[in-house]
C-alpha cells in the first residue's frame, strides 16, 4: 500500500515538474518571439514639420523686419526684447517687453493675436527665439535684423566684432574648389512622448533651455577639420569670395522636403555660417531640434572678410528712439 501511494506521489511530482518546465519554455519562447519596437522619434516629428508647413524654408521665410520698418509699424507688433534685464533697463524700444530666450514661448503667450518681433543684441539669438516662435504655431514672427545695434547706435554690438580674420588665412581658401556633398544617416534621440507634436515640443524646450549655440571664427579657421562646416552661400558667392577650407555648400536642397538634411554628419559638430549669422543661427537651432550637435559661426563673413563684402554688410546708423 505504501508503496503505491510512493508511487503515486513520484508520479505526481515528476508530472509537476514537466508542467512547470514545459510553461518555462512556453514563456522563454514567447519572450523571444516578441518583437523589438524601435521609435524613429525623428521620423515621427518630421513628418509632423512637413504636414504643418514648419520646414527650415517655411522658418525661414519672411522671418526678419528692419529698423526702419518696425519703427514705422511700431504699434503693430509685439516686441519681445531677449536681453540682460540691465541693458534692458538702459534703453529699450518703446513698448517692448523684456524676458529670456528660456521663457520666449511664456511670454509669447502674452501678444494677443499681435505679430510677434524678437529683439537681441545682433539678431543671433533672436533667431534661435524666432525658429521657436514658428515652430509654436506663431506663424508671422520675425526678427529685428542686427538687433538693437541697428535701433541705436547706443547699442551697437555689432562693429567691435566685424574683421578680415579670414583675409589671407592658410584655412580661408580662393581656389573655388569646395567639399563635394555626400549623404549620411539621419539623427536618433530619445524622447519621453509618443506624437510628433509633442515630441516637437519637448526638442524646441530643449533647444532653447541650452540657449545660443555659437562658435568663434578664430576657432573654426585654426582647426576646421574639427567640425562639419556648411557654408550657407549660393555657388556664385563662393566663386567670389571663397570660403573656409574643408567646407560643404549645403544650401538649396537644405530641407526636409529635400531630404537634403542626409548631406549632413550627424556624428560631427556642425558649424554653418553666412553673412551676418543670423541666418545661420536659424539653421543651427533647428538643426539641434532635429538632433544634430551645431553650431553657428558667430558674425558670419562680417567677421571674417567684412572689407571685401559688397552687400550684406553691417554698418552702423541706427537713430530710433529708445525708452
Amino acid at each position: 500500500m505504501n508503496t503505491t501511494k510512493n508511487l503515486f506521489k513520484f508520479a505526481m511530482l515528476a508530472f509537476a515538474a514537466l508542467l512547470i518546465v514545459t510553461t518555462s519554455c512556453d514563456k522563454d519562447d514567447d519572450e523571444v518571439d516578441d518583437p523589438i519596437v524601435v521609435v524613429d522619434n525623428y521620423a515621427l516629428m518630421t513628418d509632423y514639420l512637413k504636414a504643418n508647413t514648419m520646414d527650415l524654408t517655411d522658418v525661414a521665410t519672411s522671418w526678419t523686419i528692419s529698423a526702419h520698418d518696425l519703427d514705422s509699424l511700431i504699434n503693430d507688433y509685439y516686441v519681445i526684447d531677449l536681453r540682460a534685464s540691465a541693458d534692458y533697463t538702459t534703453g529699450h524700444i518703446p513698448g517692448s517687453v523684456n524676458t529670456t530666450l528660456a521663457n520666449i514661448l511664456t511670454e509669447a503667450g502674452n501678444s494677443d493675436g499681435k505679430p510677434i518681433v524678437v529683439v537681441c543684441y545682433t539678431g543671433q539669438t533672436a533667431s534661435h527665439g524666432h525658429v521657436a516662435l514658428r515652430l509654436s504655431g506663431y506663424t508671422d514672427s520675425r526678427i529685428l535684423l542686427f538687433g538693437m545695434s541697428s535701433w541705436n547706435v547706443d547699442f551697437d554690438s555689432w562693429s567691435a566684432n566685424i574683421g578680415d580674420v579670414a583675409v589671407g588665412h592658410t584655412n580661408w581658401s580662393t581656389t573655388n574648389t569646395i567639399a563635394t556633398n555626400v549623404a549620411y544617416s539621419l539623427p536618433t534621440f530619445t524622447s519621453s512622448k509618443t506624437a510628433g507634436q509633442e515630441i516637437l515640443e519637448e526638442r524646441v524646450q530643449e533647444m532653447l533651455d541650452n540657449g545660443l549655440q555659437g562658435v568663434t571664427n578664430a576657432d573654426v579657421l585654426a582647426t576646421p577639420t574639427n567640425y562639419f562646416i556648411n557654408n550657407y552661400w549660393a555657388s556664385t558667392d563662393v566663386d567670389h569670395y571663397g570660403h573656409i577650407k574643408t567646407a560643404y555648400r549645403i544650401q538649396e536642397d537644405l530641407s526636409l522636403a529635400a531630404d537634403g538634411f542626409k548631406n549632413l554628419d550627424k556624428d560631427a559638430t556642425i558649424v554653418t555660417y553666412c553673412w551676418t549669422s543670423q541666418t545661420s543661427s536659424l539653421i543651427t537651432a533647428y538643426l539641434n531640434i532635429l538632433g544634430y550637435d551645431a553650431k553657428s559661426l558667430k558674425f558670419g563673413a562680417n567677421g571674417m572678410i567684412h572689407t571685401a563684402l559688397q552687400s550684406h554688410k553691417w554698418i552702423a546708423s541706427g537713430d530710433y528712439t529708445y525708452e
